[in-house]
């Protein structure tokens, strides 16, 4: 067809199936959370998560799971573990809009981490999409007006913790590959949820069994389809696609859940999205000047 522009098209469509598994995994998480506690959930999403990559293993052979960051990997996803954790848990209680939209301020603390950990220079542009996100959180949070539930906090510290641990995910790609990433992550997060379940343990009815397989298949899909939409068009093309998650959540709120359509909510995750697109212009800019 003449004027399409055939990788943004397939980036579009990679995207669109990341949406969808990304909010049924906010759905399984949600459901989930009325029956289990949050760490025995990542308990089994990590069992069910690495049984499947063991069978890519047998086929692919071992050697994609050599390491040589091993400790990097510990501290990624001690880090990790905190954000699923914090994720799940403010999903049991808030809307399903306003934990998509508090996560939106993950490139603001993974551009932090990156800056400390990484000695990456702090630009006018990052500055500005972090102070874009703040102005963002306090438009969702409205902390004058509203008493803030306490699982915003708690998100906002998974959001923290997801920049941490998408930091080191960058140092670590440099070394090892991306199924060993996935592989350790399953690898190291099970024996922690698997402790810190242990004194509220339930055995899954019939219908978690569903969503926890659900919500195993679904992380590692969304994922997956967010990598092959990079694949096809670069981050400014496939980010403010992800935006697309807020309407698409909220909408499923509204119709399953009762939550309301809230406008400030939508504002300030537009600010966000503003600020890390006015961010990736001006660093793909100085790219290219170099």
């Amino acid at each position: 067809m003449r004027g399409v522009n055939e990788p943004v098209v397939k980036a579009a469509l990679w995207m669109l199936v990341a949406l969808l598994f990304f909010s049924s995994m906010a759905v399984a998480a949600k459901e989930l959370s009325q029956t289990l506690g949050t760490a025995q959930i990542l308990f089994f999403r990590s069992v069910i998560g690495l049984l499947f990559i063991l069978v890519i293993v047998l086929a692919r052979g071992t050697g994609n799971l050599k390491t040589h960051c091993f400790k990097k990997h510990l501290t990624r996803n001690f880090a990790h573990f905190v954000g699923q954790y914090g994720w799940i848990y403010g999903l049991g209680l808030l809307p399903l809009a306003e934990v998509f939209a508090l996560e939106f301020t993950v490139p603001i603390w993974t551009a932090i981490a990156a800056t400390i950990l990484l000695n990456e220079t702090m630009s006018k542009a990052r500055v500005l999409s972090i102070a874009l996100g703040l102005i963002g959180v306090m438009i969702i949070l409205r902390p004058t007006t509203l008493a803030i539930h306490p699982a915003a906090f708690a998100v906002l510290v998974s959001a923290m913790a997801f920049g941490l641990s998408h930091t080191l995910t960058r140092s670590i790609v440099q070394q090892d590959t991306s199924l060993a990433v996935i592989f350790y992550m399953c690898l190291i997060q099970l024996p922690i949820g698997l402790v810190l379940s242990l004194d509220s343990w339930r055995i899954p009815s019939g219908n978690a069994w569903f969503w926890l397989l659900l919500i195993s298949i679904t992380a590692m899909s969304a994922h997956y389809s967010v990598s092959k939409a990079l694949s096809h068009a670069d981050a400014m093309v496939v980010i403010p696609m992800d935006f697309l998650r807020l309407p698409l959540i909220m909408l499923i709120g509204f119709l399953f859940y009762n939550e309301a359509i809230d406008g400030f909510l939508l504002l300030g995750a537009t600010l966000m999205l503003l600020g890390n697109y006015w961010s990736l212009k001006r660093e793909r800019l100085v790219g290219s000047a170099l």
